[in-house]
């Protein structure tokens, strides 16, 4: 049995699996009569960061949250998907300490109450475990909570938050185009939905124009006050440290814990959002937060673990859940970045769900990558079959090939460099699934 199978919570909640269709479906109506069921738990909660985008909003929450609890606050945090248990979407806050993910008999008995407050009602599963957020938020003290939207934004069922403290719109790209639109723009316009009338926003750094005016705009139209990155703040490298700017001048930080270039801008609007927050945190905290942020999953290194010992010896193994073409050039910058200061061979292990850009994802990492082993996914039913992923990498030009494991691709590669005097460096991505899947198999969950 997986560490979810073996859970209390884990089995109440695969009992609301079977109850309920799965997916989405975009409403607030069934969540609202939810809540009020349950005694609306959303509007006794502490200040709220609400963060939405398409990539980069699970490295905001993860800088927010090392920024203000290195201030000696209590944060609250919900995000999803998790990777490897469903505890993993609700960290509760510990007064002068880092918070801690929910035991598994506070979220057992908190997904039994709100079960049983729904009443058998049709709704999704998404939408109870939201509600399970608000109440296990409202029932435990903290001083901030920051609450990740799951899709979209308008009618994602967090946004029945009435007034944040502040709202985070992070790079929008193409993602979930069946749901939210075949344009960026339109997409953007759903995320703007979070924006609540004359509540602070931050808008993280983005490539389209046209993005960057749909959210002006929206914030703009209901009186919003505004912080834009590139305009009202901005950050860069300098010299080996982190550099930000706002209006009240220059701050000499660490460069971040989390690697790439695309994090200075995810930090940045971290310490935009946390200010505009209404939150003053010293400089040292902020220091110590951008120096100690961990995120699991999203460019992180496997450091020991089981599937090491299947790999070449040596080899610089890291996974990512970036699973779109957005996600694919910030993740293959970093993969250029790392080969500047260090020269591998790189090796691609991907798996992805039938609801992504493919080809997108692949174009991303071209002239980067000597070759692609695909592999299947444990953790949906939307995963795409590897030897059909291995005819798209090859479409775009890679060598490519189908394999049954991760395991067996890290057999595979350390076969093939086996005179090689360079240990290779190997990315495992194209999914949160995937990731889950490995960091399972590995033996390291979040934690």
């Amino acid at each position: 049995m997986t560490a979810v199978e073996a859970s209390e919570a884990g089995y109440e909640i695969e009992k609301l699996l079977a109850l309920h269709p799965k997916g989405f479906d975009l409403s607030l109506d069934r969540i609202t009569r939810l809540l009020a069921a349950l005694g609306n738990p959303q509007d006794r909660l502490p200040p709220i960061i609400h963060v939405a985008g398409t990539n980069g909003k699970g490295s905001v929450t993860a800088f927010s949250r090392a920024v203000l609890e290195a201030a000696g606050l209590s944060v609250h945090v919900h995000t999803s998907p998790h990777l490897v248990n469903w505890h993993e979407r609700y960290r509760l806050g510990v007064k002068g300490g880092k918070g801690r993910l929910v035991s598994d008999p506070v979220l057992a008995d908190a997904v039994r109450r709100v079960a049983e407050a729904n009443g058998g009602e049709k709704i999704t599963v998404f939408e109870i475990l939201t509600a399970v957020t608000f109440v296990l938020f409202a029932e435990h003290p903290a001083d901030v909570a920051i609450i990740e939207v799951g899709l979209g934004g308008r009618f994602d069922a967090t946004n029945v938050i009435t007034r944040p403290a502040v709202s985070v719109i992070m790079p929008i790209s193409l993602d979930h185009q069946a749901y939210l639109g075949d344009r960026v723009e339109l997409i953007a316009a759903e995320k703007a939905g979070i924006m609540k009338r004359g509540c602070s926003v931050v808008i993280g750094q983005q490539e389209e124009e046209g993005v960057r005016d749909v959210l002006t705009s929206t914030a703009e139209r209901l009186g919003c006050p505004m912080s834009v990155y590139g305009q009202d703040f901005m950050a860069h490298e300098e010299f080996g440290r982190l550099v930000y700017q706002d209006e009240r001048g220059l701050s000499d930080l660490p460069l971040p814990k989390l690697p790439g270039r695309h994090q200075y801008a995810n930090a940045a609007a971290a310490i935009r959002a946390v200010r505009a927050a209404g939150f003053d945190v010293p400089d040292a905290a902020i220091e110590r937060g951008v120096a100690g942020v961990e995120w699991p999953g999203r460019l992180q290194r496997l450091a020991g673990g089981k599937l090491g010992h299947y790999g070449p010896q040596d080899a610089e193994i890291w996974v990512d859940g970036g699973h779109n073409p957005g996600a694919g050039q910030v993740i293959a910058e970093a993969m250029a970045n790392f080969e500047e200061r260090e020269s591998r061979p790189l090796f691609l292990i991907i798996g992805m769900i039938s609801t992504k850009d493919q080809l997108g994802y692949f174009r991303a990492f071209l002239d980067l990558a000597e070759q692609v082993f695909t592999v299947p996914i444990r953790g949906s039913d939307a995963g795409l079959d590897p030897v059909a992923l291995a005819q798209d990498a090859a479409s775009v030009g890679f060598e490519a090939s189908a394999v049954s494991s991760v395991a067996e691709a890290l057999t595979v590669i350390a076969n093939l460099v086996d005179e090689d005097p360079m240990p290779p460096r190997i990315l495992i991505g194209g999914s949160l699934y995937l990731v889950g899947d490995v960091l399972a198999d590995n033996g390291t969950p979040p934690k």
